[in-house]
């Protein structure tokens, strides 16, 4: 890219977008860029960066509300939370290892991708969390919607419009989110299981049990698969119910108790047990959890797939060559399951070769055409991220 504009506050965003609508010059939105491998290359020869709008400009630990301009690195937030035992609840993943990236993400990059770790199965999607949103528009008019409160929108919620659209309709440049008390304590469950379908039964009896399981994946180690389960709440209370669970689920596998585990989940959230080489493509798929052990056996006939899966079963991470091929039997195997596939990361011209996500019905992408028309006339933001046409 050979021009980055980093504007230094709201002001100098909604400036730069109304001279790139003015020049009918399309941008390339991103804060670190932490995240450019993922979906399509963007087709602009301008960039925009919101790394220069940073800090926490509001944080009220007893209301349990945070707000943050869009630039402002996840881990600086991360780091505020926890000197008041406090968390963003979904645990968003660090993509750095993923894409190979220096700099960690943005909070608005994680939520423009709408990014969420092994507690979504519980706390929901990074979407679930926003409060409220400041972004300017294609016009390079400042729009705010939502407020500090949970019930707060009339109307359109932009916000949740907003979260997962890649960049593709506004430039956030200020989000506000409800977060969470940290757990006291955690314990996590390993089970060694004999195979992947008794593996997603395991995590389905946990995460069907009394006992608040939030973290459900099965990691597939070298001598063989391991179900694991987390549990968080006061000490006393994890002691119990990973002593009830244990008890619960013995018949599964042989079961241990690992009390000091918060490394296995920082590693799922990040994808580390999915193996991935750096010359590898990475999809993901979402798919009904009963469906996995079929989508797994599939894709590892087809090109000796290696897989991680969270969310209970149903986030599949498959690393493989960065071929058409491959690509081919992802999509093959999410249409048999009635799931949804991402192609996470993969070198530029496989991107812009294949579709990196599924196709639109008619009905659902002749909506999404006049929102983005509304919020972006002049197609500035992000075009070909998600789709040749958007």
């Amino acid at each position: 890219m050979s021009d980055l504009i980093a504007p230094l506050n709201e002001a100098g965003v909604a400036a730069a977008v109304r001279e790139a609508g003015a020049m009918r010059a399309p941008l390339s939105i991103e804060g670190h860029g932490s995240k450019r491998g993922l979906l399509r290359p963007v087709q602009a020869a301008r960039g925009l960066t919101t790394r220069g709008l940073t800090g926490i400009t509001l944080y009220k630990p007893t209301e349990l509300v945070l707000s943050a301009r869009a630039g402002t690195p996840l881990p600086e937030i991360e780091a505020a939370l926890a000197e008041h035992g406090q968390m963003i609840a979904p645990e968003p993943p660090d993509t750095r290892g993923v894409f190979g990236a220096e700099l960690p993400a943005t909070i608005g990059g994680i939520v423009a991708t709408n990014l969420s770790g092994p507690r979504r199965i519980t706390a929901g999607a990074m979407r679930d969390h926003l409060l409220g949103i400041r972004f300017v528009n294609g016009m390079g008019e400042v729009v705010r919607n939502g407020g500090r409160v949970l019930k707060n929108v009339t109307g359109l919620d932009l916000c949740k419009l907003l979260a997962g659209s890649h960049g593709t309709l506004g430039v956030m440049t200020e989000v506000t989110m409800k977060v969470l008390p940290a757990a006291r304590a955690s314990a996590t469950l390993a089970i060694a299981v004999p195979d992947l379908a008794t593996g997603v039964r395991a995590l389905s009896a946990g995460l069907t049990s009394p006992f608040g399981v939030t973290g459900a994946a099965l990691r597939l180690d070298a001598a063989g698969p391991v179900a694991l389960l987390r549990l968080e709440d006061f000490p006393d209370f994890v002691a119990y119910r990973a002593g009830r669970l244990r008890d619960d689920l013995a018949a599964f596998g042989d079961v241990t108790v690992i009390e000091d585990s918060a490394a296995i989940w920082r590693d799922v959230r990040d994808a580390v047990p999915l193996g991935a080489m750096p010359e590898d493509a990475i999809w993901r798929i979402s798919i009904r959890p009963s469906a996995a052990p079929a989508v797994a056996a599939a894709l590892q006939a087809a090109f000796g797939a290696r897989l991680l899966l969270d969310w209970g079963g149903g986030l599949v991470w498959i690393a493989g060559p960065a071929t058409e091929a491959a690509h081919a039997a992802v999509m093959a195997a999410a249409a048999a399951a009635r799931g949804s596939f991402t192609l996470f990361r993969a070198p530029a011209p496989m991107r812009a070769a294949v579709p990196v996500l599924p196709e639109e019905a008619p009905a659902l992408a002749a909506i999404g055409a006049r929102v983005k028309a509304a919020l972006d006339p002049f197609g500035l933001f992000n075009p070909g991220r998600m789709r040749s046409s958007l």
